[in-house]
């Protein structure tokens, strides 16, 4: 299943509600939210892995989950303990020059700590001193099955769950002057 075989479905999001640590998933698409516990207990790698999409689309479209409310609730991460954050560095030309950089040749690849994903009105923890704190919003590619030495870019979107926001957060001390070569400690 692709991002554009639920495209039938008016505006699909699959989220997760409630106090970190115990989300739980729900849907909503049609402007109503769903609970889809009754498809899983959690959107995370496993949901993935066990074809949880294709479940929870199947389930949407055949009107068997119920109706939840997510007015007041916190809205966690939209994916729990992913098991890799890969971040791509200097992709936008402009904001490469803005920083003094060229454009790169290849991508600038770096991971970030699976930890640090939180829900959008969580707290950042910011490194205690940090005089160079930057964000920047950044659009987040959600893989839902492996993806390792594709044959070429027309498979790659065969492998995508969704797509979602993220603040790529960095201490530019510690990335840029502080780095040793790498951007892993800033981030």
């Amino acid at each position: 299943m692709t991002v554009t075989d639920i495209a039938p479905l008016p505006a699909l999001a699959v989220g997760r509600i409630g106090d970190p640590g115990r989300e739980r998933p729900v849907v909503v698409f049609d402007g109503v939210a769903y609970d889809a516990r009754p498809v899983t207990d959690d959107i995370d790698p496993g949901f993935f892995d066990r074809g949880g999409l294709e479940a929870l689309v199947a389930a949407a479209r055949a009107g068997v989950l119920p109706a939840t409310t997510v007015d007041g609730e916190r809205f966690g991460a939209p994916v729990g303990g992913p098991r890799k954050v890969v971040g791509i560095g200097l992709n936008y030309h402009d904001h490469a020059r803005e920083t003094g950089a060229t454009p790169p040749a290849e991508p600038v690849v770096f991971l970030k700590d699976p930890g640090c994903v939180v829900g959008p009105d969580d707290d950042v923890h910011i490194p205690p001193g940090s005089t160079k704190t930057d964000w920047e919003v950044e659009l987040a590619v959600v893989v839902g099955s492996t993806a390792s030495y594709l044959s070429g870019p027309e498979v790659a979107l065969d492998h995508v769950a969704g797509y979602t926001i993220a603040n790529d957060v960095s201490e530019r001390e510690l990335q840029i002057e502080r780095s040793g070569g790498q951007w892993d400690k800033g981030k």
